[in-house]
């Protein structure tokens, strides 16, 4: 395995005239793919293993907990693109299958000019809305400097987002693309200057703000450096233009993107809520005692994301040149080697866990044995959900997943906010476990059979 995987490392492409060319092709893709995200990713932790305790030492335990619940809160304006990042991008990887390059530039424009014009609206509302919020109140912080802090500091990471939604187009042109070695190499330079600019930032004792501005600023300003070579020379036949901007295409690109939005709500409401829950139920002080755990048990799956993220567009080009085969044989795989070594780490994670937290974040992150146990079982059963929404993505089966989706995320924030009640911070994550379980997981094993018979030659509009 590891010599057809070593042949596969090349810079010139292969035949793609053949179906064994073609399958050749991807997986020297997806292995340049994961080659330099694994590569990002581990740069990226890096700077999280030198941030987390970098700032909880500077900013303290309450400060921290309300970055990460400004963060948290952000993260749920992920939606703000109603799904149109994630539509482009499967329309683009059917577009790269039928070599279609007029129709692959009318969807950009339009994404891009519609993305843009979002940006502006999330910027407008937060100049309206900003000065009526009692920001301390809502995050429920009781010290002064973190008062102080919370308004301006919220403004910026919302700003930092806005500018980024429209440079998303980038993102989702490279992964469309199969490009997706090209995006993880900027990521690379992104956490890194990041990193850079947040030391900096401790070293002159700046305000939480500024640090905020120092690790949301960066990526954006990678983007910006992404999206001029990708147009400039790589790919300008794809540079957005207004004229080329269709009501049309629009609409195709908003047709699926409307399922993206609806499953991106879903995780926003169970997942990117989960330390507003522990603030609003515990306090503020106490998102850092699940947020920290969390970040640990989120390594595994972010390794494994970063292997399987590149099925999902070439999922989608493998079905719109006919080769099923191919297909099944990759998801297969893919399950059973993503369940085994998240399966595994979730264990070594369980029972080495509390040292792990006590040596990187310090004596004050001490995370119950519940807590690990939860976020063990979340961890595999997350990564099995990510493994098979790859495929699920790549061949337009979207409505199933935004009902079942929509339905586990509701279930999850009651079942969340009930057991934090109850069982503390170890009850957030239990709540995700079991409305997981029996909303997703269990009817995605009952239909898969069922779709992987039913895979055509051409995909589907929407799917199920």
């Amino acid at each position: 395995m590891l010599k057809r995987a070593l042949l596969l490392i090349r810079f010139r492409p292969f035949d793609r005239l053949s179906e064994t060319g073609r399958a050749q092709e991807r997986h020297r893709r997806i292995l340049l793919t994961a080659i330099s995200s694994l590569a990002a990713k581990g740069i990226a932790f890096l700077s999280m293993i030198i941030s987390v305790p970098l700032t909880i030492g500077y900013l303290g335990v309450e400060r921290y907990g309300l970055w990460m619940t400004i963060s948290a809160v952000v993260a749920m304006l992920g939606f703000a693109d109603f799904g149109l990042g994630n539509g482009l991008l499967n329309v683009l990887s059917h577009a790269h299958g039928r070599d279609e390059r007029g129709t692959a530039r009318a969807y950009v424009s339009s994404a891009f000019f519609m993305l843009s014009a979002i940006g502006l609206a999330v910027l407008l509302t937060l100049a309206v809305v900003y000065p009526l919020v009692p920001w301390p109140r809502f995050f429920n912080v009781s010290t002064a400097l973190a008062a102080r802090e919370a308004g301006p500091a919220v403004a910026v990471v919302i700003a930092c987002f806005a500018v980024a939604l429209p440079l998303g187009v980038v993102d989702r042109i490279q992964i469309g693309y199969q490009d997706g070695f090209i995006n993880n190499l900027w990521s690379c330079a992104g956490s890194l200057l990041g990193l850079i600019l947040l030391v900096v930032a401790v070293v002159h004792r700046a305000s939480l703000p500024w640090l905020v501005l120092a690790v949301s600023g960066a990526p954006a300003l990678v983007a910006i450096g992404n999206g001029a070579i990708l147009f400039g020379l790589q790919r300008p036949w794809l540079r957005p233009r207004l004229a080329d901007a269709t009501w049309k295409a629009l609409r195709t690109v908003s047709a699926l993107g409307i399922y993206f939005f609806v499953l991106q709500l879903a995780v926003v409401i169970a997942y990117a809520s989960d330390n507003l829950v522990v603030a609003r139920v515990l306090g503020a002080a106490a998102v850092a005692q699940y947020a920290v755990p969390y970040r640990l048990f989120a390594i595994p799956s972010i390794m494994l994301t970063t292997l399987l993220g590149p099925l999902w567009p070439a999922y989608g080009e493998a079905v719109a040149r006919g080769d099923s085969q191919w297909v099944r044989r990759t998801l297969f795989r893919s399950i059973k080697w993503s369940v085994l070594f998240s399966s595994a780490a979730s264990v070594l994670l369980i029972f080495f866990g509390r040292w792990i937290i006590f040596w990187w974040a310090g004596p004050q992150i001490r995370p119950s044995t519940m807590l690990l146990v939860g976020l063990g079982v979340w961890t595999t059963l997350g990564t099995l959900g990510q493994t098979i929404a790859a495929f699920l993505n790549g061949i337009n089966v979207l409505r199933f997943q935004a009902v079942t989706g929509i339905l586990m995320a509701l279930c999850n924030l009651g079942l969340s906010i009930i057991l934090a009640r109850t069982w503390g911070v170890a009850g957030v994550i239990w709540g995700t476990v079991i409305a997981y379980a029996a909303l997703v997981t269990l009817p995605t094993l009952c239909v898969l059979p069922r779709l992987l018979r039913s895979i055509q030659l051409e995909p589907a509009a929407t799917g199920l």
